[in-house]
């Protein structure tokens, strides 16, 4: 072999051998077998050969190439593996450790009572409607027949951002909304679930913030025992198969007439306990048939039309029905009071 191929070949083998990483393999390919590399300018050479000579050269410089290209394949292989089980070592993974456990959320309390009201209503054919928080007077007081001089129009009641604009006393508004949609056409059969705000101190059975779930039906011929029906199913569903329910005469702007609605207590089957003061029974909600004043205002025709009216506060029915006894705990992001109703999921 020609003298200055074999330095050329022996010099190259080695550098290879010595490559430490792929990128200097990388650049020793390109040094001698690029196209301006070693290996291309003994082929140039060629040419200024004697014809005799270019035969044994052009096979010898072959050879080198072949003899460097396989070299690097090899290296290139060694330096893969020594790669790859670099890089395993770095991520391997202890087994016989004890894995990181994720914590996971659970349903709030609140959420569960509402989902266990919606899906008892939406079975019965209601639909589920939604509406601001912030809300117009027009539609929380004016439209659900509380006019101006009615307490609860007083400044420690109700959150105004101005002689217009409120945070919502009670989903009503929402009620009446839905109402002026149907533009004087029936039936309705709806609830509407959601946050309402009060001008109150914070104790353990007052909030500023709560939730309220209103029901409203609108058609022809309804009557109060097709309310009355319906809020016996409703009881059944918050506090368990068998609760009766009782209804004492009261007053609501919006309903006439008006009642409160009592349930069996379930925790002393009505023989009387704490929860129920010994009587027998719990006031859980405020009902009445829809006063024909404000299906008027809302564009119905209240001799053809009239319905019923029902709203339930949520944090009231949860209190009763888990035995908590501070409104606040719902508010106050308490993992471990939360983690008390996981089996809720």
């Amino acid at each position: 072999m020609n003298k200055s191929i074999q330095q050329l070949q022996e010099v190259a083998l080695k550098k290879i051998q010595e490559a430490k990483d792929l990128n200097a393999l990388n650049q020793l390919r390109i040094d001698y077998l690029g196209k301006k590399g070693s290996v291309q300018a003994l082929m140039s050479q060629m040419k200024e050969l004697p014809k005799e000579e270019k035969p044994v050269f052009g096979q010898e410089v072959n050879t080198l190439k072949q003899s460097v290209s396989k070299a690097i394949e090899q290296a290139q292989q060694i330096l893969e593996e020594k790669q790859l089980s670099a890089r395993l070592e770095k991520e391997k993974i202890d087994i016989s450790l004890r894995g990181h456990q994720r914590k996971m959320g659970s349903k709030h309390p609140l959420l569960a009572i509402q989902d266990g009201i919606e899906e008892l209503f939406l079975g019965m054919g209601y639909t589920i409607a939604d509406g601001p928080e912030v809300e117009l007077d027009h539609y929380n007081f004016e439209l659900a027949n509380i006019p101006k001089d009615h307490p609860a129009r007083d400044m420690q009641d109700t959150f105004y951002i101005d002689p217009n604009t409120l945070l919502r006393t009670h989903t009503t508004a929402m009620q009446m909304r839905e109402l002026e949609k149907a533009k004087g056409k029936g039936p309705i059969k709806l609830i509407c679930p959601g946050k309402v705000y009060r001008r109150d101190d914070d104790d353990a059975t007052h909030s500023h913030q709560f939730m309220q779930c209103e029901g409203l039906v609108v058609g022809e011929d309804i009557r109060l025992s097709d309310l009355k029906g319906t809020l016996l199913a409703l009881a059944n569903t918050m506090f368990g198969k068998g609760r009766q329910i009782r209804f004492r005469p009261s007053y609501f702007p919006f309903t006439e007439p008006s009642v409160e609605v009592d349930v069996s207590c379930p925790f002393c089957e009505s023989k009387g306990c704490h929860v129920c003061k010994q009587s027998g029974w719990i006031e859980i909600l405020g009902a009445g048939m829809v006063h024909p004043k404000v299906l008027e205002m809302n564009g119905f025709d209240s001799k053809k039309y009239n319905g019923f009216a029902f709203g339930v506060g949520l944090e009231r029915v949860a209190m009763l029905k888990y035995g908590i006894d501070d409104i606040r705990h719902f508010y106050t992001n308490d993992t471990r009071f939360l983690d008390q109703f996981r089996e809720l999921d």
